[in-house]
């Protein structure tokens, strides 16, 4: 085994940070919107090719500068619903802790911990290949809605089908598969532990993106080539963690969205578990007129970087006509960055599944992106 598997530089974090996050976890009355940014109201969020301000007054998107002012509405939009992204001082020492760890034909399986804020631990997969001389390509692996949480992806157990962490690893690639809170290894009471978030989406995003910085300071990694992939549960949850870290620079979403409208009809109650945005729910009354973002933002707000979508024809949960409204809503922005080939949607004749066509060729896509 090479150097390359075993050594870990750790992130560094100033006194300052560690004394202010230690105030603001210790104190249980921090209301969890009270740094939440101020959101731009979008009366319809499939017009991405605008851009409004506190008065109403709108102009066109002409330009990338007036997109990224666009994008830092929609991302407030998130926020909103979501909950505020935890700031700077919540960025703590990861403390990797190593589990154990098995050979798995081209790669090495490790199982770790790490921590993504005070008094908290993220149990994961490390899958690094073998034999690796040079930094790799790396990907953040997300789970389904799935009890086994982490082992799904990482190839030991569940559906064949979802073993993407496993696959990519075979092809070269370090994957982090972490356990979303609730799921797998990883209990998370959601009223108590959860009490300074203000969703758990907001929640599995900040533990995304700590593990990003932890791919990010891994010797076998090339922090210029990360992406991340999920299907289900794992594929909204890899779209949120694009948006707001742009260090991931491709994102693969299987059955993973549909626009709100679209969602069962507009009925968006599912959205709305403490594991998910219950402010849908107690803020916005369940109402789709009234969520404060939908997906055709979301995909315009990873733009110039790549999106490919494997959302099938007869998936329940995500409807496909909403699917293609939002890459085609989504379509100019990308052209706008003269990155049309980088939106990609495959529609197979499949339910809620990752078929292996689309698996192979998802694959494909992130070997040209990243490699």
């Amino acid at each position: 085994m090479d150097s390359l598997t075993n050594a870990y530089h750790p992130p560094r974090v100033s006194r300052a940070a560690l004394a202010l996050a230690a105030g603001l976890q210790a104190s249980g009355a921090v209301d969890p919107m009270a740094n939440a940014p101020k959101a731009i109201p979008y009366p319809d969020h499939s017009r991405l090719l605008e851009v409004r301000d506190a008065s109403g007054s709108v102009r066109p998107v002409n330009h990338p500068a007036d997109w990224a002012e666009r994008a830092s509405h929609i991302r407030a939009g998130l926020q909103q619903a979501m909950g505020p992204l935890p700031g700077a001082a919540a960025r703590v020492p990861l403390d990797l802790e190593e589990c154990g760890e098995t050979p798995s034909g081209k790669y090495l399986r490790r199982k770790i911990r790490f921590t993504p804020e005070l008094g908290d631990r993220v149990p994961a997969w490390l899958l690094i290949p073998h034999g690796l001389r040079h930094r790799a390509p790396a990907m953040l692996c997300l789970h389904q809605t799935t009890d086994m949480g982490k082992d799904e992806p990482a190839g030991l157990g569940g559906r064949a089908s979802l073993h993407y962490a496993h696959e990519l690893a075979e092809r070269g690639y370090v994957c982090l598969v972490p356990d979303y809170p609730s799921f797998g290894e990883y209990p998370y009471d959601f009223a108590k532990q959860g009490a300074h978030h203000a969703s758990g989406s907001i929640k599995a995003v900040w533990n995304n993106l700590r593990a990003v910085d932890l791919l990010e300071s891994l010797p076998q990694v090339d922090a210029g080539r990360m992406g991340v992939i999920g299907h289900s549960l794992g594929g909204h949850n890899a779209l949120f963690t694009a948006v707001f870290d742009s260090r991931l620079k491709a994102v693969v979403t299987s059955c993973g969205f549909t626009p709100f409208h679209h969602y069962y009809g507009g009925k968006v109650a599912g959205w709305t578990s403490d594991r998910y945005m219950p402010r849908i729910r107690t803020v916005y009354g369940n109402d789709a007129h009234r969520i404060p973002f939908d997906f055709y933002e979301v995909l315009g707000a990873i733009a110039p970087r790549g999106v490919f979508s494997n959302s099938p024809v007869r998936d329940d949960n995500f409807e496909i006509t909403g699917v293609r409204k939002a890459f085609a809503a989504a379509a100019p922005v990308f052209a706008l960055h003269a990155a049309e080939s980088r939106l990609v949607l495959r529609t197979p004749d499949s339910g809620h599944d990752f078929p292996e066509a689309e698996r192979q060729a998802a694959y494909a896509w992130l070997d040209s992106v990243l490699r």
